[in-house]
């Protein structure tokens, strides 16, 4: 059988089809194209126009001055800096960080802070879910809020893991102006360009291993046995807490310095990757030894003591009343504040008890004198120091809070050899020792002046075990309803 042949006019006729065909799917491409990208570039532009709305608002709220901020120039600034943008309020695939900050924030407890006072009433976490699941359904003003308010608990977060919340030296206000060297906007400029975003902001913690030991502790305690964030600490929790606060405040970073801790009797010296302890005698709780944070600038040997008015005033002119050979068996000598030295007689004595203001003492260098064989000063507005003393035997004793608030050092001229040694001044050991042994009075200055901390930790972990010291200035119980009872607003943080 014979194929039947296409006719030529057939064949240009379904070419044309085709070719119509071709040109009407072109042309519904094209169609669907242009109204993809017509849509894009509505929405980009609507989310333009939002995000302008948003930094908008974010701007008249800072302004505005009536958020309940911790740090609000803090927040204004690192807005500035940003002309305003949102931080936190990103699309739903780009909020990591934001989760990761707010979780961070349930779960301050572990860092010895307590959550209260990181806006948990604000910061809920249905609210985040409908701002980044239902952006267009929350109003403009709950967004702005939600975003600021973020912001201001984790500057807070930060400030306060650095510095401590009650820190006496930098309140938040001072903090707040951002005139120190430590910046909470740029450790969180830093974490948010990080890969660890937590490991960033927790590095604003101290690092010495005091507070590094007390740390590790608060993680497995209070993340552990205590069992969940939102409860309050039980009682070895909660010193902890008030410890570590007190240890933001003593800025002991550093790899030689000093530490003097009231509760525990002790002095440790940390040098060249080593420790000395020496024991020492502090304040009598009528007088106690005063928290501080100086610099050993310089020892004295065979040292004068002049006699703290309130001393003089108190008991050196009672027992020289009493005895007026006490001033001469114990090298005390008498002068008015023209200089003038005055002998006086049971009647003088009492004359100048009736205004001891115009008088001082000073008790010159000798086996009973007050400060023993050496001084060791350092600058502070309470006028203490730490020195040798003739009363060894207060050394024997477990609980040694005897003195009028300087630091008596067992050992004196031991910690006095290390000193020189670590300030590469060996060779002045020998002169040292001599000037000690022939009661000369001399000053060995440090070519580096070593820090010093003065605390009041009433509890510390040492080699993983958990130590708790007698609160023998009973300091903890103010502290403690500061951090964690907020209904007494007439508490007020004494000496800590």
């Amino acid at each position: 059988m014979m194929k039947k042949q296409m006719n030529i006019d057939n064949y240009h006729s379904i070419n044309k089809q085709v070719d119509t065909l071709l040109l009407v799917c072109l042309f519904l491409v094209s169609l669907m194209l242009t109204l993809v990208v017509s849509t894009t570039a509505r929405a980009n532009g609507s989310d333009k126009i939002a995000d302008k709305e948003l930094s908008a608002e974010i701007a008249a709220q800072l302004s505005s001055g009536k958020l309940p901020l911790n740090f609000p120039q803090s927040a204004k600034r690192f807005y500035q800096q940003r002309q305003f943008a949102a931080n936190w309020l990103v699309s739903e695939k780009d909020a990591d960080q934001t989760w990761a900050a707010v979780l961070m924030l349930d779960c301050v407890l572990q860092f010895g802070l307590n959550q209260a006072d990181y806006h948990p009433n604000e910061l809920v976490a249905s609210k985040l879910h409908d701002i980044l699941e239902r952006r267009a359904d929350v109003p403009l003003v709950q967004k702005a809020r939600y975003e600021i308010m973020l912001t201001d608990a984790v500057l807070s977060f930060v400030n306060n893991l650095h510095f401590g919340k009650y820190n006496p030296d930098y309140p938040a206000s001072k903090v707040d102006k951002g005139v120190l060297p430590f910046d909470a906007i740029s450790v969180l400029n830093k974490a948010v360009l990080s890969k660890d975003f937590m490991v960033t902001i927790v590095s604003a913690q101290p690092q010495n291993q005091l507070y590094q030991n007390l740390q590790e502790r608060m993680h497995k305690v209070a993340g552990v046995q205590v069992g969940d964030c939102y409860e309050f600490p039980e009682a070895e929790v909660r010193k902890m807490a008030l410890n570590m606060e007190r240890l933001r405040w003593a800025a002991l970073d550093s790899s030689n310095f000093i530490h003097v801790n009231v509760p525990s009797y002790k002095l440790s010296f940390y040098h060249q990757q080593a420790v000395d302890t020496f024991r020492v005698v502090v304040g009598k709780p009528g007088n106690p030894t005063p928290t501080l944070t100086s610099v050993v600038k310089y020892f004295t040997t065979a040292p004068e003591w002049k006699v703290p008015q309130k001393i003089f005033k108190n008991e050196l002119l009672t027992k020289a009343i009493r005895d007026t050979a006490y001033l001469t068996n114990n090298h005390y000598a008498i002068y008015n504040n023209a200089g003038m030295l005055i002998t006086p007689n049971r009647t003088y004595l009492l004359k100048i008890k009736q205004n001891p203001a115009r008088y001082h003492a000073t008790q010159s260098a000798g086996c009973d004198n007050a400060l023993g064989q050496i001084v060791f000063r350092f600058p502070n507005i309470y006028e203490i120091y730490m020195h040798d003393t003739p009363q060894q035997e207060l050394f024997k004793k477990d609980a040694r809070a005897y003195s009028h608030g300087c630091i008596r050092v067992q050992q004196a001229a031991k910690l006095a050899r290390l000193l020189l040694v670590n300030d590469g001044q060996q060779a002045m050991v020998n002169k040292m020792l001599t000037a000690i042994n022939q009661g000369n009075r001399k000053n060995f200055k440090l070519i580096k002046p070593v820090p010093i901390a003065v605390t009041y930790l009433t509890c510390e972990v040492i080699d993983g075990e958990y130590i708790a010291y007698n609160d023998i200035y009973n300091l903890d119980n103010s502290l403690d309803m500061l951090m964690y009872k907020k209904d007494d607003k007439t508490l007020k943080l004494s000496q800590n």
